[in-house]
């Protein structure tokens, strides 16, 4: 075992997902996006519980998605407090015993006893603790040759091979009402540091302008591990219409807004996607007229890609001293299923170049896409804070 240096984290273990409808759920990551089934829960696991739940893999991506069955599940819970999203992020650890001795050290709040279970031969330890961010909770896992997902589930397939080439969770990004208490958390009890930040307002070029949006965001990373959590707040002027205020409302609290996939190639697999119903934001023409310039005056000479192609599909592209990354996001599911309750969560498709940055050139035209949307669900009004 390698010197733990925080808390041995060697990577995600797995996401969380409350759904409404795991049928549903099921269509979009297995027919749209080319993920496999991978385990599912028992019915001794869906009794005891009161949820059923399923596994969708790909690379190394794994998404629990939770379905309720009874009122006094812990999805119902969930529910009665938020639409669908995100109620759990799972760590991969090296050693339990010494996450939980650090984490208690720093102070975190621990929501239960370390739990063991053995099965064929391996085991299987986990424990969780709660988060600044309303029912979030952190959870994890140390695993010594233990293949199923986790106790209670079955394996359905094993591998995560997928013509998208999806890797990895790239990043998860999370929308709060204040940001402080929130990076001090990931700093004083995960023990993260600082990669990146960025602040910026849409009303920056035109101050006369009668609305915007605008966000302060601080990027906190394990340098052990390498994974990262973006982390955002919205600023003034204008700050209930901002689109990060707009999360914190339709999701009733702070939460992950969207998790970034890794893959190996964006430009090749966007048009495939929509032709399986993927929805994507739209980026208006004006941001490809002016990528060329932005691009070199940022260091990048050129790039692989015809911006051409990316106007086509709205691929935004940033980066600096050479180094290029890629990136689209999928729309929120409320407006993909025109269903308030299926919340604001929304995935990010990216793909790096060298660039290890979080496209803050691309910032602008993402909060702008959105307020579009808000606007047109009658979410914003363009004229009013």
């Amino acid at each position: 075992m390698s010197q733990i240096k925080n808390l041995g984290i060697t990577g995600y273990d797995g996401l969380r997902f409350v759904t409404l409808d795991l049928a549903r759920s099921r269509n979009f990551y297995l027919e749209r996006l080319d993920f496999k089934m991978t385990a599912r829960s028992t019915s001794e696991w869906e009794d005891k519980t009161g949820d059923r739940a399923e596994v969708y893999s790909a690379g190394d991506i794994r998404i629990e998605c939770v379905e309720p069955q009874r009122d006094d599940s812990w999805a119902s819970y969930h529910r009665r407090f938020h639409p669908a999203g995100i109620g759990k992020v799972n760590f991969l650890v090296q050693d339990l015993d010494e996450a939980w001795k650090r984490l208690e050290k720093r102070g975190a709040t621990f929501i239960d006893e370390v739990k063991t279970v053995e099965d064929g031969g391996g085991t299987y330890r986990f424990f969780e603790i709660a988060s600044p961010m309303g029912n979030l909770n952190y959870g994890f896992v140390e695993r010594n040759d233990y293949e199923t997902y986790a106790p209670g589930f079955e394996t359905i397939a094993t591998g995560g091979e997928n013509k998208f080439e999806f890797t990895h969770i790239d990043h998860l990004t999370s929308n709060v009402r204040t940001l402080k208490p929130l990076v001090d958390w990931f700093r004083d009890v995960l023990g993260m540091e600082q990669f990146w930040d960025i602040e910026f307002h849409t009303s920056d070029i035109d101050p006369e302008r009668k609305s915007g949006s605008g966000l302060k965001s601080i990027v906190m990373h394990d340098a052990e591990s390498g994974i990262k959590f973006a982390n955002n707040e919205p600023q003034k002027p204008f700050f209930h219409a901002s689109q990060i205020q707009k999360y914190v409302e339709d999701f009733g609290g702070g939460g992950v807004q969207h998790a970034a996939f890794g893959m190996k190639d964006i430009v090749g697999s966007v048009a495939e996607l929509e032709e399986r119903g993927v929805k994507f934001l739209h980026t208006p023409q004006t941001y490809y007229d002016d990528a060329p310039r932005r691009m070199k005056e940022q260091g990048v000479s050129d790039i692989d890609e015809d911006y051409d192609v990316l106007a086509k599909h709205g691929i935004l592209v940033d980066g600096a001293e050479e180094k290029y990354l890629l990136q689209i996001f999928m729309e929120e599911a409320a407006l993909y299923y025109d269903q308030p309750e299926a919340g604001p969560f929304f995935i990010e498709l990216i793909q790096r170049k060298g660039d290890e940055g979080f496209g803050g050139g691309n910032f602008r035209a993402l909060f702008e896409a959105i307020e579009r949307d808000q606007v047109a669900r009658g979410v914003v009004d363009q004229n009013n804070d």
